[in-house]
């Protein structure tokens, strides 16, 4: 069944302990990254939705206690002249992760069949070609050892109207606002119609979407960060190696270590 945004508007508050909830997590994101980087594998997170809706917040947090050697957070904007006058997924080949690494991507690929095709940025033929394309270019990562994760916050109008209103009212803040925003909101049925079709066109078995009600912000971090570490733990072997015996001897030798 196609994914309906409609259903994740509640706004429920996280129930429980919100700073333990996100100590343990962040934990587990932890020692996940840590089995990536030991056995040599690579993942990539897609983080979509609307402006304010939360991403930045769920990122920090989620990498807060990585390595930031085997990381990479690439925040994707509008691409360059030189970027259009090649294949719209030649940017992002460019920005893939390598052995031991994540890396994630605020916004991405998926700009093809929103704002591109919402704002006309690309021709009908372009993005309706786009779902294909998208496809197969997540099916090639998948097929060559690369975990994808896609998650989407959804928020409603009235929230983000409040969030953009806090954002203008804080000086520190005042700077994530842009006229994007809110030509964004002027086209907000259009991006509905939009966002429905890349989860019709694009929710495959080898890159599912997960998406989450981002209307209480801490509910929705604790839920798109559980999702995100089940989802890295499964895709790595859980055993670590022991210690290198000449590690030990060279340990034992300089400071007495009893390991």
């Amino acid at each position: 069944m196609s994914i309906q945004l409609a259903d994740y508007e509640k706004g429920a508050a996280f129930e429980g302990d919100y700073a333990e909830a996100l100590k343990g997590l962040q934990e587990r994101l932890s020692h996940a990254h840590a089995r990536h980087i030991v056995h040599g594998r690579r993942a990539i997170i897609v983080m979509e939705g609307w402006d304010a809706a939360g991403k930045g917040g769920i990122i920090k947090r989620m990498t807060a206690d990585w390595d930031p050697r085997y990381f990479q957070v690439w925040p994707i904007g509008a691409p360059t002249p030189y970027e259009k006058d090649r294949h719209f997924l030649w940017r992002f080949w460019q920005k893939l992760p390598g052995s031991r690494e994540v890396c994630v991507f605020d916004r991405s690929w998926y700009g093809r069949v929103l704002v591109e095709r919402v704002e006309g940025y690309c021709s009908e033929r372009d993005w309706k070609r786009g779902y294909d394309e998208i496809n197969e270019f997540e099916a090639q990562q998948v097929d060559g050892g690369t975990t994808i994760i896609k998650v989407f916050l959804h928020v409603t109008q009235p929230t983000q109207d409040k969030r953009l209103a806090d954002r203008l009212t804080v000086p520190e803040k005042r700077w994530k606002v842009t006229a994007e925003d809110f030509r964004n909101r002027g086209k907000r049925d259009d991006y509905l119609a939009a966002i429905h079709a890349m989860f019709k066109q694009t929710d495959t078995r080898w890159a599912p979407w997960g998406v989450f009600d981002g209307n209480n912000k801490k509910a929705a971090r604790i839920a798109a960060l559980s999702y995100i570490a089940d989802r890295l733990d499964a895709s790595v072997p859980k055993d670590l190696p022991d210690a290198d015996p000449v590690l030990v001897g060279l340990a034992r030798d300089a400071f007495g270590y009893k390991g």
